[in-house]
C-alpha cells in the first residue's frame, strides 16, 4: 500500500481536510508530513487534524515551524501564542529528518528542503551537479522534500529527488492541494478544494499576513516564476 507525502501545509486546514477526504488518500497505510506544517492560518486546527491521526503519520519540522519556535518576527509569535505550550513542545521534538521504507521503492529519505537543510534551495532546474552535492551523505536512493512548494521529480546518478509540492500554499499557477504518493513509484497529485472559502478565512484569522496568504491561495505564481525566483536566491 501506498505512503501519502504532504508538504508545506502552512496552516491550511481547509487543504489539508481536502487532501484526508480525497478518494486516493483512502488507500495509504500512512503519511509523512515534510515540514512547515503549523506556520500558517489555522495553527491549531492543522496540528490537531494531523496528531489525531495517531501512529500512521510521521511528522517533522520545516524552516517555517522552526521560526514559529524562535519567535522572531510578528508573525512567528502570533503562530506561537495560538499553538500553546503543549504543542509547541511537540513541534519541538520533531525531527529534521527522518528515513522510512516504502513497498517497491525500499528507503526513502525524508526531509523539507534537503537532507543536510531545511533551508537549502533545490529545483527542477538547479544544475546537476549541485543537486548531487546536496544530495551527498545520503544513504537512500529516494529523498522527498517539499520547501519550494513547487512540484518536480529528478534524477543525479544513482540517487532521486522529488518535491512533492505545497499542500497549503503552492506555486503551481493553479490553486488546489498538492502531494504525493510514494509506491509502487512516486505520483505527484493535486486536489481540488474551495481555495475561495480559505482565502475568505484566512482574511478573518487575525493572521499578520492574511492578505498576502489570502491572494497567493486565489492567484499563486506559476511554478515557472516561483522556480527563476527560488534560483535567483539560491546563486545570491
Amino acid at each position: 500500500m501506498p505512503v501519502a507525502a504532504l508538504a508545506d501545509i502552512h496552516g491550511n486546514v481547509h487543504a489539508l481536510d481536502a487532501v484526508l477526504a480525497d478518494p486516493r488518500f483512502a488507500a495509504v497505510e500512512g503519511v509523512v508530513v515534510l515540514g512547515d506544517v503549523v506556520a500558517g492560518t489555522f495553527p491549531v486546527e492543522t496540528f490537531d487534524r494531523l496528531l489525531g491521526m495517531g501512529d500512521s503519520v510521521r511528522i517533522l519540522r520545516g524552516n517555517a515551524d522552526r521560526l514559529v519556535l524562535e519567535g522572531g518576527d510578528e508573525e512567528s509569535r502570533w503562530v506561537h501564542d495560538r499553538l500553546g505550550a503543549g504543542r509547541v513542545s511537540a513541534v519541538q521534538a520533531w525531527p529534521a529528518t527522518f528515513a522510512i521504507e516504502v513497498e517497491h521503492l525500499g528507503a526513502v529519505r525524508c526531509c523539507h528542503a534537503t537532507p543536510r537543510s531545511d533551508e537549502e534551495i533545490l529545483t527542477r532546474i538547479t544544475p546537476k551537479a549541485e543537486l548531487a552535492v546536496a544530495l551527498e551523505g545520503t544513504n537512500e536512493p529516494l529523498v522527498v522534500g517539499g520547501h519550494t512548494h513547487v512540484q518536480f521529480d529528478r534524477r543525479t546518478g544513482e540517487r532521486r529527488f522529488v518535491n512533492v509540492g505545497s499542500v497549503g500554499r503552492p506555486y503551481e499557477g493553479r490553486p488546489g492541494a498538492y502531494w504525493a504518493l510514494l509506491g509502487p513509484d512516486v505520483e505527484l497529485l493535486r486536489t481540488d478544494y474551495d481555495v475561495r472559502a480559505a482565502a475568505e478565512a484566512a482574511l478573518g484569522s487575525g493572521q499578520p499576513s492574511a492578505e498576502v496568504v489570502a491572494e497567493t491561495l486565489l492567484r499563486p505564481p506559476t511554478a515557472e516564476e516561483a522556480t527563476t525566483e527560488f534560483e535567483a536566491m539560491r546563486r545570491a
